[in-house]
């Protein structure tokens, strides 16, 4: 603000002599309002039209209407707000969020989005990315700013990411699909959605991520060794898959069926099919399978392999794990071999079998 210019009550400057003014006012029901206007100019009028609004409210509430806004627009009204309130790196770390739910969210009615639906985004993600509690608690916390921003601006009537719980720091959740499960959800998907059946099942039987799997193009696939080589994985490295025979044969059916696109996973209208959340989310609503997402199937993949005897390094390198710590996680279901290395210090009898040593009655 230059030196000779008056300061005005609800307008200031952000960041100091920067020529950008935000306002401040007080809506009807006694929040506190901010928003950027651009020139010092443009504030003191959009101060005004707010304080006017403000008048018409009170005498003509029912003249007051608020059309649909779209996801998209509320997200940079909650950059400003966070650039006001916040230090440079936490708005730089909300931003390279908000770039994430522009994309999923962008085209949607703000007020349309409901907390299931950003509980169920959260926890895909959380498992896709592989997160730790703090890293889904940031996300949940970004997503309920764009949300308590956009009510504060009266721009939407609820944040419907106020009430979501945060985590604690146990993240040992394993959610797996037992043979009953699988069979439930592959009919209903069989039914309703068959040209999805490969990538349900080639996903249960590679424990694939979706982005690795979503991304998959012919020349990964080597039909004659029945490998299938991901070029870019999360960790940077390359990673070879060999493909049991379900995989194989789902594999092979959509290979039949082949187009010019160099995609392997195709959508409806024969594009490249980037998520399965079009209609994987319905099949769950539909079968009502709980606590299930789709990154659940990376779980019934691992779980299944050390329940059969698999050691977890060799589930670690298939998962494509960063740390032997995040396949620790399945160790417990391993449960048989751990009876079977304790049962090694049962003393014997002569003929092999087990002699229980049964402590004496007291005296």
């Amino acid at each position: 603000m230059a030196r000779n210019e008056q300061k005005l009550r609800g307008i200031y400057e952000m960041p100091p002599d920067s020529g950008i003014y935000f306002i401040q006012y007080f809506d009807i029901n006694g929040n506190r309002r901010r928003e950027k206007a651009g020139r010092r100019s443009d504030a003191i009028t959009l101060l005004a039209k707010r304080k006017t609004e403000k008048l018409q409210g009170k005498k003509l509430p029912e003249s007051v209407r608020r059309g649909p806004v779209l996801f998209r627009d509320l997200l940079d009204d909650a950059l400003e707000v966070s650039r006001a309130e916040n230090g440079v790196e936490t708005t730089y770390n909300h931003s390279l969020k908000f770039e994430v739910l522009r994309e999923y969210f962008g085209d949607r009615q703000a007020e349309s989005i409901n907390k299931q639906e950003i509980v169920r985004f959260l926890m895909d993600l959380a498992d896709e990315r592989e997160w730790s509690a703090a890293s889904y608690n940031r996300w949940q916390t970004s997503i309920s700013l764009v949300f308590r921003v956009a009510v504060e601006n009266e721009k939407i009537a609820l944040n419907p990411a106020s009430k979501i719980k945060k985590r604690t720091e146990n993240n040992g959740r394993i959610r797996f699909l037992t043979d009953s499960e699988e069979n439930i959800l592959l009919q209903y998907i069989e039914e309703h959605y068959p040209a999805h059946v490969p990538a349900f099942l080639v996903s249960v039987h590679t424990g694939i991520r979706a982005g690795e799997q979503f991304r998959m193009q012919w020349n990964d696939i080597d039909f004659e060794r029945r490998i299938l080589t991901i070029p870019k994985t999360k960790n940077g490295d390359i990673r070879y898959l060999p493909l049991n025979e379900t995989a194989f044969a789902a594999l092979t059916l959509l290979s039949k069926k082949r187009s010019q696109l160099p995609w392997v996973f195709l959508n409806s209208e024969g594009g490249q099919l980037k998520s399965q959340r079009d209609w994987f989310d319905r099949v769950l609503e539909a079968t009502k399978l709980p606590n299930y997402t789709w990154h659940c199937n990376r779980h019934t993949f691992a779980s299944r392999l050390v329940m059969k005897g698999v050691d977890l390094r060799t589930v670690g390198e298939l998962l494509g794990h960063r740390t032997f710590q995040m396949t620790m996680r399945y160790a417990h279901l391993a449960a048989d071999h751990k009876h079977e290395a304790v049962s090694r210090l049962d003393r014997t009898t002569s003929k092999g079998r087990s002699a229980k040593r049964v402590p004496r009655r007291a005296a």
